[in-house]
């Protein structure tokens, strides 16, 4: 998002907060409208229209999926459907309007737009009327959103894709390389998959399909998280916080905070970044480490700044979003930074897949050791979560690399438990302990960011090398 968008925004949240009535669909509309307006520019120019458009689709049809009969009446949810379907012909309509400095769109005629969503209505249709009777269209609606994310994360099969685009509008084969990118899949698709699995665990409050549409494409979060779960946000959605004088100061200071981390001082440590050209330049062990460390900073205040403004803006609707980040860099160990560090993400994977593996190794008819459930769930649960950012050798790498680091760390913690010295137990050797422990801590978490950064292993392990003096 760029400041302009973020200040539009802003000032519509600040109004929807003050709506005495229709907050529900007025939020709904900035959010719908948000999805098209914050598309980044595709060399497939109309992807910028059907890639938004697509995102409403699998929210509408995983609507379909979760929803129970308490909360399909026609009554209930046609102001919402028919606010979704006027926003997206209106969208269509603009290539008329050409209304650039809002949106641009070249789709190709009304009529095929009018029948995607006449095929959607009959889609959702169907699978409302067969969901609870064949629950295999859940597990299927479960196996889509993962196949997705999965191709827009694997490069190779990302290319194929954008291949197939290329020979489908009968482009040269120079442009086959072009990349697609579907601007908050990566959240929007752990908030579907929330309320799928939920629903099949009998989890899931009912919800309308105005309460489901705000909930996963809420605008503050679309883009960058935080990752909420439907009960919660609902909850306040029904009764938004009201705002006191304290309340607004909280929500500005939460805005011009996190425009602050974002585009002065993250864009600042942009300069100095690690970058595939310095780890080949750089021959200065020193300067190696101010590089990295400008990196490790700079993610860190570039990701907690957009996390800041989700968290204002939503406060300016009386919506407070969960915090994603706590002084993650001053944390003694690596359990405490992965607590602390992009929160909604390992608090999802912890309620979705490392509990449930957990508890099926340990109740298992002959369970394994401890040690060595503990080594395969955090080693599978940070794989996979290095995955989430990207199907790629580095991310996988660098999800090791903490899966190995937190194991190590469970295992020290355990050995250490009943062997610490006395001196360590005093306040100043507490302090001592804290200090060096954060020390630790950071450098572990900075060395890892080459495998996240850095476009290959290799180039990694060559910057790890001039890190350590060893060429």
């Amino acid at each position: 998002m760029t400041i302009l968008q973020i200040a539009v925004l802003a000032i519509l949240a600040i109004i929807i907060g003050q709506l005495p009535r229709g907050r529900q669909l007025a939020m709904l509309a900035i959010s719908t409208f948000a999805i098209f307006w914050l598309q980044p520019d595709e060399p497939f120019v109309t992807l910028l229209f059907w890639l938004p458009v697509a995102t409403l689709a699998i929210s509408l049809l995983c609507w379909a999926l979760t929803s129970g009969p308490e909360s399909r009446s026609w009554r209930q949810n046609w102001p919402a459907a028919a606010l979704l379907a006027a926003i997206i012909v209106l969208m269509d309509l603009n290539r008329i309007f050409k209304i650039e400095q809002v949106y641009t769109s070249r789709t190709p005629v009304l009529e095929l737009t009018l029948a995607v969503l006449f095929g959607l209505a009959v889609l959702t249709g169907v699978i409302i009327r067969w969901q609870s009777v064949n629950p295999i269209f859940q597990a299927a609606g479960l196996a889509a959103i993962i196949l997705i994310f999965i191709i827009l994360k694997t490069p190779n099969l990302l290319s194929m894709v954008s291949g197939y685009l290329v020979n489908l509008r009968g482009a040269n084969t120079a442009d086959k390389t072009i990349p697609l990118t579907w601007l908050g899949y990566s959240y929007i698709a752990f908030r579907l998959l929330h309320t799928i699995r939920d629903k099949q665990t009998g989890r899931l409050p009912p919800l309308t399909l105005a309460e489901y549409f705000n909930y996963a494409i809420f605008f503050p979060s679309f883009t960058a998280g935080p990752i909420d779960r439907a009960e919660r946000f609902v909850k306040e959605l029904k009764m938004p916080l009201t705002l006191t004088n304290d309340d607004w100061l909280d929500a500005g200071s939460r805005l011009f905070v996190g425009l602050f981390k974002k585009f002065v001082i993250a864009d600042l440590l942009a300069f100095l970044s690690l970058s595939n050209i310095l780890v080949e330049q750089v021959k200065s062990t020193g300067w190696m480490w101010i590089f990295l460390y400008a990196y490790a900073f700079r993610i860190y205040f570039d990701f907690s700044g957009y996390t800041d403004i989700a968290i204002g803006m939503g406060r300016l609707m009386g919506i407070r979003l969960p915090e994603n980040f706590n002084a993650p860099y001053l944390k003694s160990n690596l359990t405490q930074f992965w607590n602390s560090w992009h929160m909604s993400l390992t608090q999802w994977f912890r309620a979705y897949y490392f509990n449930p593996i957990t508890r099926a190794m340990r109740s298992a008819k002959r369970p394994l050791p401890v040690w060595l459930i503990i080594f395969v769930t955090q080693i599978s649960t940070m794989v996979l979560i290095g995955l989430w950012h990207g199907v790629t050798i580095g991310f996988a790498i660098w999800g090791l690399w903490h899966g190995l680091g937190l194991f190590v760390q469970n295992r020290w913690s355990e050995f250490i438990r009943t062997r610490v010295p006395a001196w360590a137990q005093t306040q100043s050797g507490q302090k001592v302990a804290s200090a060096f422990g954060i020390f630790l801590t950071f450098n572990f978490v900075a060395v890892g960011w080459l495998f996240f950064n850095l476009d290959s292993p290799a180039t990694a392990w060559l910057a790890m090398k001039k890190l350590f003096g060893v060429i």
